[in-house]
């Protein structure tokens, strides 16, 4: 196989992959992303919070938290506190949330 032929197959792969993510890449997909889900990794437990406080914890800017709230709802990384006005969120209690705590800290304690 050619270099250029290596090249097309690797370009279509990737686009395969664009087509039908992972949950992974679905998620990581959106550059705020990784930030968001690191500092709801720094987040005590129950805490709740508003965009504008979780804005402020991330480093970010409030319509960042805001173009993302619903993808985090979506994967089951955060939940809607009920009954909150203004809304408020906090951590989901959830598969993924486990899961993701879990591998957080496998990777933190490489090379310890």
């Amino acid at each position: 196989m050619s270099s250029l032929e290596q090249a097309d197959d690797r370009g279509a792969k990737k686009e395969l992959r664009k087509e039908h993510p992972s949950g992974w890449l679905y998620l990581t997909q959106h550059d705020a992303i990784p930030i968001l889900v690191d500092a709801l990794l720094d987040l005590p437990p129950n805490r709740e919070f508003n965009k504008t406080e979780f804005a402020e914890h991330a480093g970010v800017t409030r319509q960042t938290v805001g173009n993302y709230t619903d993808l985090l709802i979506e994967v089951e990384l955060i939940e809607e506190v009920p009954n909150t006005s203004p809304r408020r969120y906090r951590v989901a209690d959830s598969d993924a949330v486990r899961e993701l705590f879990e591998l957080n800290s496998a990777l933190n304690s490489v090379g310890e």
